[in-house]
């Protein structure tokens, strides 16, 4: 994406680069239907290119005048009058929500070609760039929920459970929110699951660490035992 700013040109500049993300948007869309997952993909991402990135506040407004250090004015510009101001803050905000709510498309769309591909990170990383733009944009949450159940970690379970509670909320429609506290009822036990066994896994990691130490001194992690004390914490104990 170029970094730069919409307003700095003229409305047919920034109308031109709008038109050019839709076209290949729409011509993802056709690839898309047709099952061509790669060719949509290639698509959607020259669209994105197409659209300059957001700046939240421009920094190229002037300041009334220049002063050297003793205070003297080098250069006067005049500023806008109130009426102009309104107006320019007016298409700028205008123009920011045309170029947000494309933006947040074309990754969804883009998301949902790495879905079908099976890069489930990559769709990941792509809903994520959408709800950047647009929090609540439900299709990203979507996605994005589904591919961390199918990465099926910890964390990524936990993550999809955040994004359905998200739905939860969004949502409006009974059949639908039905089948997310669905959703939410299935994840409980799988989270707590995948928990259990990437700290076991990791316990088992450190043991092997610590026995690959220890067996320099004849001793292993074995004579050591962990006991629940009275503070609430544990005492370590030596046992040969």
């Amino acid at each position: 994406m170029t970094d730069s700013n919409p307003t700095a040109g003229s409305d047919s500049d920034f109308k031109r680069l709008l038109q050019d993300a839709q076209e290949r948007k729409a011509e993802g869309n056709d690839y898309f239907r047709a099952n061509k997952w790669n060719e949509a993909l290639v698509a959607y991402r020259t669209g994105l290119n197409q659209l300059p990135k957001l700046k939240s506040k421009p920094e190229d407004l002037a300041p009334e005048s220049t002063q050297n250090p003793e205070g003297q004015s080098l250069v006067s510009i005049d500023r806008p009058t109130e009426v102009e101001n309104s107006k320019s803050d007016s298409k700028d905000s205008e123009i920011n929500q045309e170029l947000t709510k494309a933006r947040a498309v074309l990754n969804a769309n883009i998301a949902a070609c790495y879905l079908k591909l099976g890069e489930h990170k990559q769709a990941i990383e792509a809903c994520t760039q959408a709800l950047l733009d647009d929090p609540d944009y439900v299709k990203a949450l979507q996605r994005r929920a589904t591919c961390n159940e199918m990465l099926n970690t910890w964390s990524s379970l936990t993550a999809a459970q955040e994004d359905y509670t998200s739905l939860l909320r969004l949502n409006s429609v009974q059949s639908q929110t039905r089948e997310i506290e669905g959703k939410l009822r299935s994840l409980k036990p799988r989270i707590e699951a995948a928990q259990k066994a990437e700290t076991a896994e990791m316990l088992g990691k450190l043991k092997g660490l610590g026995n690959s130490i220890l067996g320099n001194f004849g001793l292993s992690t074995d004579n050591f035992k962990f006991e629940p004390n009275a503070q609430g914490g544990y005492s370590m104990n030596f046992t040969q």
